[in-house]
């Protein structure tokens, strides 16, 4: 295999990753429960992205790193379990394709040498596998951005901002491939980096911190115009609320192959059986939760599947718990499992006005994990393949969304 260019500027090599953007950078490592092999090309001795992948191993996992003679000291003096399991090459063109490969230091050359660089370490991804690399958030314009953005246009099926790292970076994954949905099953859900942890199962969105973040400026600017008034407080006091509305709580999913979860927390509304012209002849079981203002609004992959599909139907504004919600703007997400398709539609309500989805067309969705979020009211719809799943609910029941059974399959 060729090797990368060898007029790669400095900078493509400068080591900035910090131990949460390293984390986030092995996450797809970490989440792979079957066997699998592993390439880190970058991450010397000691670095904070090694550490990461080599906590990440399980038994009958391999990694293989290109690293000098030290970092080939480091791994023989983790003790006979780590240098079993991790090998170090002196260069890329001396490893296997991998399953995944983790390229350590950050992307800031230009286009065309992040572009030949990435089409190098492709070479080394598996059929189905997974690249990840990362760039630094603050660096606009930058020809490695821009690059990297139209590779992820093409290629991407996952990215995370990574606040905490000086300066914060943004992580890519990149499958050249496809992958087979299957391996879904296989995985465990990933972890959202850039929400903030409160305590140790809960955190607020991302989008909940940008919220408080701009109501507490709005009490700061309206202090600094009127010291002697009060009304700073409106938007002060504001900032909890509206940070408590994109709580992400850890949820414990059902290990059950045959458990199907909830998309969301909420009450159920309806479990009914349809067929929808959208998606073909197929007769589905429709199960509806409805989300007030006070339930938590992130949502979750009911699944393990395949995303192969994702639109966004235009329509109204009513009341999520009416009938009428059925043509409310709605975002569905279509995906490929080993039970047939399955879709979750997140739908609008009277106040919600804005849904955040963040699976792409060719990710993989374990079951329970994250995959969006509604704000302020709403409905999710999970369509199952009627012949396939029995229900598990019934209307007016609550369920918790990752952690409740709403159906089985057969």
């Amino acid at each position: 295999m060729s090797e990368f260019p060898a007029n790669l500027p400095a900078a493509l090599r400068r080591p900035i990753v910090g131990h949460r953007a390293a984390a986030t950078l092995v996450d797809e490592l970490a989440r792979h429960n079957g066997p699998k092999t592993g390439l880190l090309i970058g991450g010397g001795a000691g670095s904070a992205v090694l550490t990461a992948a080599v906590d990440a191993l399980l038994p009958e996992d391999r990694l293989v790193v290109v690293g000098d003679e030290g970092t080939r000291q480091h791994v023989a003096s983790q003790g006979s379990w780590v240098a079993s399991r991790v090998s170090v090459v002196d260069s890329v063109g001396a490893a296997d394709p991998s399953d995944v490969v983790i390229y350590a230091e950050p992307l800031t050359g230009t286009a065309e040498q992040t572009r030949a660089l990435l089409e190098g370490l492709g070479k080394h991804v598996n059929e189905g596998g997974v690249l990840s690399v990362v760039v630094p958030a603050t660096s606009r314009p930058s020809g490695a951005v821009d690059e990297i953005e139209r590779q992820v246009a093409l290629y991407g099926v996952g990215s995370d901002l990574v606040l905490r790292n000086v300066p914060p970076v943004r992580v890519h994954r990149l499958r050249f491939s496809a992958a087979d949905h299957t391996l879904a099953a296989k995985l465990a859900p990933a972890v959202r980096p850039s929400s903030v942890r409160i305590t140790r199962g809960m955190h607020i969105d991302s989008n909940g911190v940008a919220a408080a973040g701009i109501a507490l400026g709005l009490a700061a600017l309206a202090k600094a115009a009127r010291p002697k008034s009060r009304l700073w407080l409106v938007p002060a006091l504001a900032a909890a609320p509206v940070a408590a509305f994109f709580r992400d709580p850890n949820r414990d999913v059902p290990e059950d192959p045959a458990a199907v979860v909830a998309a969301s927390d909420g009450k159920v509304l309806g479990v009914e059986r349809l067929t929808d012209d959208r998606f073909g002849d197929t007769e589905y079981l429709r199960i509806s939760v409805f989300l007030s203002v006070l339930d938590v609004h992130v949502n979750r992959s009911p699944v393990a599947g395949k995303v192969t599909d994702y639109f966004v139907e235009d329509g109204g504004y009513a009341a999520a718990m009416k009938p009428s919600a059925e043509h409310n703007v709605a975002a569905y997400t279509v995906l490929e499992t080993a039970h047939g398709r399955v879709i979750v539609a997140q739908r609008t309500g009277l106040i919600a006005r804005r849904i955040v989805q963040r699976a792409p067309v060719g990710s993989l969705l374990a079951k329970g994990e994250r995959m969006g979020l509604i704000r302020f009211g709403s409905r999710t719809d999970v369509y199952l393949p009627a012949d396939k799943a029995t229900p598990r609910v019934s209307p007016g029941e609550r369920v918790v969304g990752g952690a409740s059974v709403i159906a089985r399959w057969k």
